[in-house]
């Protein structure tokens, strides 16, 4: 059992039947009444945040996450393979658990299964991945203000805005976190 004088930044707890990762916190002692803990909580189950104010001194089991390192295979329709390196055990995904990441998938692609006890809760990806551009209007000559970015659309759908010096076939670096250009790849 943990308190909230225990909590930090990443600490997972389980409450109200749900797992919650603490994203940010906050101890607050009014001149009256008893203190208090304001948290803002991401649902590992249903990937949502939340914002809930606890009393001080309440206690919560730590929820026990582990993460493993897999290697995305590919997907057939709805389902995404991925293969534990050490065991060569597939594990399949459907679509649902996966969301947005499924726009940063390519073949190889090294990545963390996300585990509770024997339920898959979802992926953690890299921070950065390298897209290739399949599709991407050409640059307007004499276009040279500064910031220009036109739209393109990668090899796994998606789509983002680039500068206009990138063209169709190039590979790019591409933030998680954001969704954004980052750099052209090597």
């Amino acid at each position: 059992m943990i308190s909230t004088s225990d909590f930090k930044t990443g600490l997972t707890i389980e409450y109200d039947g749900n797992i919650y990762q603490i994203l940010d916190f906050q101890h607050v002692k009014p001149g009256k009444g008893g203190a208090f803990v304001r948290t803002k909580l991401r649902n590992l189950r249903a990937n949502s945040v939340i914002d809930i104010t606890f009393t001080a001194g309440e206690k919560f089991e730590q929820a026990q996450i582990d993460k493993s390192a897999m290697q995305y295979l590919y997907n057939a329709d709805d389902v995404y393979v991925f293969m534990n390196m050490e065991t060569y055990e597939q594990i399949e995904l459907h679509k649902s658990h996966l969301a947005n990441e499924i726009y940063y998938l390519s073949e190889g692609l090294s990545i963390n299964i996300i585990t509770y006890g024997s339920e898959i809760l979802g992926i953690e990806l890299p921070d950065k991945v390298t897209l290739e551009v399949v599709e991407t209007p050409g640059g307007a000559k004499g276009n040279t203000a500064s910031n220009a970015t036109k739209e393109a659309t990668t090899n796994t759908g998606l789509r983002l805005s680039v500068p206009l010096f990138i063209n169709e076939g190039d590979k790019i670096v591409v933030s998680t976190a954001t969704g954004k250009y980052d750099t052209r790849a090597k």
